[in-house]
């Protein structure tokens, strides 16, 4: 719900790229209801580099969603796509046209918006997967959240992102591209995810590694968002104002319990952060009836039946 009413809509974010997660997963279900609500159909999420996610499906069909350009294909949604030539890229047998390297492409370029979650971010806003207990890989992440800075086509999301960015001369400015990091303050088990230093960095010394393993830079990182609020990076001055702005979203974790007080109400002031109640958003509201999809079986209704999903994920 942050995330929609505080980045979709402020930026009206229409090209994206959505990294796989429960948070993101959260977003496409809560578009044709939380976003309807809105009034945020046809203004925003309308074009995607993305595979087939089951999760999109009630967007879909709502018809909020006009393109997707896939990396690849999702297990069980062969059927559904094959109906939807209209949204997906198929061929004259109906099966996807999906180019990876293509997308990959369009993702860096033509995306106004990264999104996707993290299990680790540190004080300069570094994020990785890598923990003591998990060394999973990063997918497409570091190119998907990266800035072009050779691109050169304009958009109003890019060119507000940019402005946001910069105190150069308007004549000069060039856009810039919003990476969005979505996590809860702690993540399972109460680790916290917000670190003083990555765990990738003792894992690089351990493992004798040249590069430390960082999914995404924090200088390319524009948005934290957490139960907390949304830490808007692009408006900060400088690394002390980053700092803050990170520990004024990391809740109560030792990171967040660390900041000072005063500056990081100061950076609420100026809308570097922004809580629920500065956005009326009520916390209360955040439930699962919000959902357009609140199962599997769901998605498959809405689907009308053609979603597949395989049978682990079958609990009827």
């Amino acid at each position: 719900m942050l995330a929609i009413k505080g980045i979709y809509a402020e930026y009206g974010i229409q090209r994206l790229n959505h990294g796989i997660g429960f948070g993101t997963a959260a977003i496409e279900l809560l578009l044709p209801t939380f976003g309807e609500s809105l009034g945020l159909k046809g203004k925003v999420a309308t074009h995607w580099a993305l595979n087939p996610h089951p999760a999109l499906i009630p967007a879909i069909e709502s018809g909020w969603v006009k393109q997707i350009h896939c990396f690849g294909s999702e297990v069980g949604m062969d059927d559904y796509i094959r109906a939807r030539p209209d949204v997906f890229f198929t061929g004259s047998d109906g099966s996807l046209r999906s180019n990876r390297a293509f997308c990959q492409t369009a993702g860096l370029y033509a995306c106004d918006m990264f999104i996707g979650s993290t299990l680790q971010i540190d004080l300069a806003g570094n994020s990785s997967t890598v923990t003591p207990e998990r060394i999973p890989g990063f997918g497409g992440a570091p190119n998907m959240g990266s800035d072009a800075h050779g691109r050169r086509h304009a958009s109003d999301a890019w060119l507000k992102a940019g402005r946001q960015a910069s105190d150069a001369d308007p004549k000069m400015a060039r856009g810039r591209k919003l990476v969005v990091q979505v996590l809860e303050t702690f993540g399972e088990k109460m680790v916290p995810a917000f670190v003083e230093q990555l765990s990738s960095v003792e894992f690089a010394q351990r493992m004798k590694l040249e590069l430390v393993p960082v999914m995404i830079y924090g200088d390319d990182v524009t948005h934290v968002v957490t139960e907390e609020g949304i830490a808007n990076l692009l408006i900060c001055r400088s690394a002390e104002e980053r700092e803050q702005a990170i520990r004024g979203v990391a809740g109560f974790t030792d990171v967040g319990r660390a900041r000072d007080r005063k500056m990081v109400e100061s950076l609420r002031d100026r809308g570097v952060i922004r809580r629920p109640e500065d956005l009326n958003i009520d916390p209360l509201n955040a439930n699962r009836q919000l959902l357009a999809a609140r199962s599997v079986k769901d998605l498959v209704g809405w689907s009308g039946g053609l979603y597949r999903p395989p049978g682990k994920f079958r609990n009827w």
